[in-house]
Order: structure tokens, then sequence, then C-alpha cells
């Protein structure tokens, strides 16, 4: 600034001398005596007030700078006393119960939900079409309407909702009939037509709902306990949409665009020869570009990195045979088409679009890593996991329960305890045994999921996800013994220091990245990434657990569970479009931001508001001061709202590593154990955990017998 204001300031005194002063001639020959002494005592003047103004720019500038410093620091303070005052909410004898309610809403452990979609079997819900109940176009309109001022359904687009529009159907309320109950299974969301109803709480009046309005909308993503009493006012007429119904349209929404996908792959000469599960993966790598009549798509000289498959219009392939020449036009490609296939070095002809052209491109690697060697790639790892597993199965098959014997108590868990043990023979061989209560295993979906997590992490090997050794069971529990990791978990780690340093959490992102390596390589989505899951060994490495979401992904590589805790899922899980393993990408950037921050990017009980934040997306979010430019640019690109443009995607977790936040971290070291972790646990010793008897009594309530055999595998 003060630079700037100088130069102008010369400029102007040198067009005023060459304006007034003939070439050749000096200022004194030109002017009377008395005018050159006025004009130079005005220059005088002019220099002395620009030294005066310059002085005054640079002292407002160090003071702005002296201001920012403060701020920072005035910052800094302010997270640390927040962190403070959050544990001594949570810790202080006298503190109100207010107080520790907010605190504890701070930091909360969250329980992840995992619903079943209505069916597993694509075929069926592409044959079977909701169905349908006619409606006049008046009712079509408002419940169209109702559904576009929606804050949550809105992001739905034109095709999902004229199908939800046309599943709806009518009932009719008598004035004081209740629709809902709070405390009722909620799994119908509804819209009024006609009449005027009142939502209470505890028998106080909230507020009231009247046509055009819609309510229990959380209902349509999952079915949940209903927090209000709808009453009818008056005599009342509502549309009723299905929670199943709904997520029945999204999932057939979801297949149809998978189909046609992999119906435009099949075109391809190139590509037909692949299984369907090899085309999935291929789709999802593909990036949709557009180009106008005349552009270059293909440029001969230009390397030769991508392929293309053009999915609509026209291309032509333009060939010059040699220099001087002009390029002449050899080929008209048409849609299914694929070109730059031949994986030159250098490009020895061009594609022009003739017209408006829509191609789906992939880089020349990633395909090559999708298609190529996919079976070695796929069973040799597996396999090797697998012997190594069976191998360390093998170590305790002469174990029992009675061979351990209880230090202390780890955690309770939904479907059981998890307890810290050891070996009776050997003090320092500590473990823990996760307990499930066979009683509280019901449903087939249930005991499936129980099974698969069992399947999953035995299948599994890797410095950076907690170990599972072997299983037992009897006629009432099943026990995993697993890996043993007593430093804590990264959730205790921000309740005691309310946010990270940007190393540590460089450290742990990257500590989980090697997880998510090992997770993807094998087609296993983990779906519940966040503090609370990730361990810190006596080292102060951190493990990846909490498997009780992960699934291993079939041939259209989707899934369609409502799975992940609030805050953590992505887009395509809340609205049940079906996702793949890029739902953990969004949560790694949901994880990087909360372990910054110290608190998460979305907060907050109300799960329909967390929800439709996620909707949003985060590209326009600005984000607080402790989170860097590199970090904040890292987390955006990892929670892209379109699942194929998010970093890693294409082409696995190995661009993440390659992003500059991560520029220098050794990777090398932290493969090798050797890199020093940013908190050294403090490990308590044996004798320090006192001990108990691992007994059949010391269940803390009884359990009844179960032998119906669905554990047969476990």
């Amino acid at each position: 600034m003060i630079q700037t204001f100088a130069l102008w300031v010369s400029s102007v005194f040198l067009k005023l001398s060459s304006s007034i002063i003939p070439e050749g001639k000096s200022l004194s020959v030109c002017l009377p005596c008395p005018y050159y002494s006025g004009l130079m005592g005005t220059l005088r003047d002019l220099q002395f007030a620009l030294q005066l103004k310059i002085e005054e720019l640079r002292q407002r500038d160090a003071l702005i700078d002296e201001l920012e410093l403060e701020l920072d620091a005035k910052d800094d303070l302010i997270r640390r006393l927040q962190g403070e005052l959050d544990r001594l909410r949570l810790s202080a004898p006298g503190a109100s119960a207010d107080g520790q309610q907010r605190a504890s809403s701070l930091r909360v452990r969250r329980k992840a939900l995992l619903t079943e979609p209505v069916t597993l079997e694509p075929k069926l819900v592409l044959q079977k079409p909701p169905i349908s109940h006619s409606k006049s176009q008046e009712s079509q309109r408002l419940i169209e309407s109702a559904l576009a001022e929606n804050e949550f359904m809105k992001y739905l687009d034109r095709d999902q909702i004229r199908c939800l529009v046309d599943s709806a159907y009518p009932i009719t309320l008598q004035q004081g009939v209740s629709v809902v109950q709070e405390g009722d299974n909620g799994t119908q969301a509804y819209i009024v037509e006609e009449g005027k109803l009142e939502a209470s709480r505890a028998s106080q009046r909230l507020h009231i709902i009247e046509p055009g309005m819609m309510f229990e909308e959380l209902a349509l993503i999952h079915n949940h306990t209903c927090s209000t009493t709808v009453t009818a006012l008056v005599n009342s007429r509502l549309w009723v949409m299905e929670g199943q119904v709904f997520q029945r349209i999204m999932q057939r929404n979801g297949l149809a665009a998978i189909t046609q996908s992999l119906h435009i792959l099949r075109s391809v000469a190139l590509l037909c020869v692949f299984p369907e599960d090899v085309l999935v993966k291929v789709s999802d790598s593909l990036e949709e570009s557009h180009y106008s009549d005349g552009d270059y798509i293909i440029q001969n000289g230009n390397p030769g990195d991508k392929l293309y498959i053009l999915s609509q219009g026209q291309v032509k392939v333009l060939e010059k045979h040699s220099a001087g020449e002009e390029s002449m036009i050899v080929s008209v490609l048409t849609r299914g088409d694929c070109f730059g296939e031949r994986g030159d070095d250098v490009r020895s002809m061009s594609a022009l679009a003739a017209g408006d052209v829509t191609c789906l491109v992939i880089d020349r690697e990633v395909f090559k890593k999708v298609t190529g060697g996919l079976d070695d790639a796929r069973k040799n790892p597996s396999n090797k996991a697998r012997s190594k597993a069976d191998e360390d199965g093998s170590a305790f098959g002469e174990t029992s329960l009675s061979s351990f014997q209880v230090l202390c108590n780890l955690g309770e868990g939904q479907y059981g305890h998890t307890q810290l043990v050891h070996l009776k023979s050997d003090s320092n061989c500590k473990f823990a045994l996760k307990t499930i209560r066979k009683q509280v295993i019901q449903s087939p979906g249930q005991r499936e999921r129980i099974l698969a997590e069992k399947h999953i992490l035995m299948d599994l090997q890797s410095l950076f996800i907690v170990r599972l050794h072997c299983t037992y069971k009897d006629a009432q529990c099943l026990y995993m013994l697993m890996e043993a990791c007593e430093g804590g978990d990264l959730w205790n780690l921000l309740r005691e220091r309310g946010s990270l340093e940007e190393d540590a959490v460089r450290f742990y992102a990257a500590c989980v990245l090697e997880a998510l390596s090992v997770l993807h390589a094998k087609d296993i989505v983990h779906r519940d990434l966040k503090p609370e899951n990730v361990l810190l060994d006596q080292r102060g490495y951190a493990k990846l657990t909490g498997f009780g979401c992960a699934k291993k992904l079939g041939s259209l590589h989707r899934a369609w569970s409502f799975c992940g805790s609030v805050g953590y899922q992505p887009p395509e899980v809340i609205l049940h479009q079906g996702h793949s393993l890029s739902a953990d990408l969004w949560a790694l950037g949901m994880l990087l931001y909360e372990l910054l921050n110290g608190s998460p990017l979305f907060p907050g009980s109300e799960r329909l508001k967390v929800y439709t934040a996620s909707l949003k997306g985060i590209d326009e979010l600005e984000f607080p001061k402790p989170i860097s430019r590199t970090a904040a640019h890292l987390i955006k690109s990892l929670c892209r709202l379109n699942p194929s443009e998010r970093l890693g995607q294409r082409n696995g977790v190995k661009d993440i590593c390659k992003h500059m936040w991560f520029e220098g971290f050794d990777w090398e070291g932290l493969q090798k154990g050797t890199l020093t972790p940013p908190v050294i646990p403090n490990v308590p010793c044996v004798s320090d955990h006192g001990g108990s008897e691992l007994l059949p009594e010391t269940h803390t309530e009884a359990a009844p017998l179960d032998d119906s055999g669905w554990d047969v595998d476990f």
C-alpha cells in the first residue's frame, strides 16, 4: 500500500514536470525565479506530506499485524478455556444439571445406526415398482409443493419426487384423534391436505400444523422414536408416505442408474469381456466431461493418459500422416465407441467434437488398476491373510475361557461388554475379550451382522486394524478374543485436550488411511469411522476398530443399508441411494475436521437437522481458524457431494496420501513403526488392575440358553 502511494505521487510529479518543461531545458531556465521558488516550495511540501503519509501507513500496517497476532492468541486461549470448561462441567461435583447436560452434549459417545433395506435382490427391486395410488391433480401439486419446500425432501430429484407422490395414500382424522403418539415407533411421514393439527410434547403445545405442511419426515430415512404427539384439532385429511416405500424408491432409482451405466459399458468392445463387478468399478471411476462443437477432446502430440467412452454425440477422428499436411478425417465415432485406448505416450491423432458431445473419462492408470491383475489383487492378499489368520487361530486352539483371567472392564456395547484379560500362563499376554449375549441377538439381520463381523475381522491382517485372534461360544454367549489396545481412543483424547495439533491429526489420519487401504483392497467398506472407533495401542499408534457396520460389497459394488453414526454419514447413505467405498472417504473428512476443531462439523442432537446440513454439502462453508487452508482443502476434497468426485475414489487412498497436507510425512517410518507417535499412553501394569476368574457365573444377569444353532459358523 505504501509503495503504491509513493509511486503514484512520483508519477504525478513526473507528468507535471514534463508538461511545463520543454525537452532539453531545465526547470530554472524555463520558469521565472518567483514562480520557480513557489513551485519548489510546493514540491517540498508534497514530499514532506508524502513522508508523513508513508509513516502513517507504516504505523497502521504494524498495528494491524499486532492486532492479528493478538487475535490469534485470543482464539487459542478461547479454545483452551473452552476445553477446560467442558472438563470442569463434567467433573465438578457441584455442577448444575443444566451445565452437565450441556457439557455431555459436547462430547457424547455416538451409537451407530444400522437398518437393512427392504430387499437385497436388485432384479426384484427393478421389476416391482412401488404401488401407485390415484389422486387429483390438485392433490398432486399440494404434495409436490410440500416436498419441494421441506428442508430435507427438497434434495430429491424430479423422478424421485414423482414416485413418492404416486406412492402417497390418503387418511382422514376425526377431531381429537392423534395420528402420532410420543414414544411410538415412527415409520410414516405425513402431509396435511385439509384441516389443522397440533404438535405437543409432554402435554405442552409446540406448534400448529396446517395444510401444505409435512411432518415426521425422519421416518422416511429410518424408523425412529416419535418425539411429539400430533392431534387433529378439526376433522382433517392427510397424505401418508411409508418409510419402507421411500427406501425402495431410492434403491430402485440408484439401481436404475447403475444399470444404465453398465449398459453403456457393455456396449464398448474393449469392456464387454469384463465381468459385472469389474464394470461397476470402472463406472465408479468414470468422470463425465462435456464438449462443444469444434472442441478438441484429444489433440495430436498431447500425452495419452486418459481413456474416453462416447456417451452422447459424435466425434471426428483426425490423422496427419506427415509434417505440413492437413489433418484428414479417418473415422466418425458414435455412442458407445471408445477412443484413446492405444495408450501411446504421445497422441498420434486428434479427436474433435462434432456438435455437443458427452464423454465418460477414466485415467489410464486407474483403468489398468481396476481391470488388470484384478484376480491377483483380490485372491492373493486374501489367501495370505486367511492363512495367517488360520495360523494365529491355531495358536489359540488349545485355549478356552478358563485360560484367561479378567483384569478390568473396558466398556459396554449394544450387545454385551468388553473386558481386559490375560493368559493365566503369561500375565504379559493381554487381550480384549468381547462378550456378546445371545439373548439380545433376536432378528436374522442382527445374527448375520455378528457373523459377518467375525468373518471380516478374521480375514484382515494389518498393523493398523485391531486384530481378532479367535472366537469362543457357549450356550449363552459368543466371545471374540481381540488385540488389546490400552491407550484409549481418539474420543477420550479429544475429551481431555479439546482439539489436537495438526501434526498429531496428520499422524492419526495416516494410520487410518493405512487401515482403509487394506479394507478397500478387499472391497470392504467400514461405514462407522469416528473418533470412538480409532484406538491407541501401548505405543500410541492408532488402530481401526468397530466393524459392526462393515460390509463386503457384492458384484454391484453397492450397499443399501442405512448405517453409521449421525454427523458422519454421507448424503448417499442418508438418502438410501446406494453407497460404495467412497462412504468411508466422506467419514474420513468428518474425522479430520472433528480432530482439528474439537467438535463435529455437524453438531447437535436433532438428527433431521444434521441430515439436512449434510445434504447441503460443505463446499461453501468457512472453516474456523484452527484448521489450516491445506487441511480445509483436503477435507472438502474428501467430502464432495458426488461420491465419484471424492479424493481417493478413483485411485484409492494413494491419492489422499499424495495430498499437499501430507507433504513431508514419513510414510515408511509409519509402516515400519519407527515414527514417534504424538501421544505415548500411560498403560498400567498387570498388578494395577487386580483380577478375577473368568467364569460363566460372572455374567451380570442370567441369560437363557440358546441352542438354535444359528451360530454354528461362529
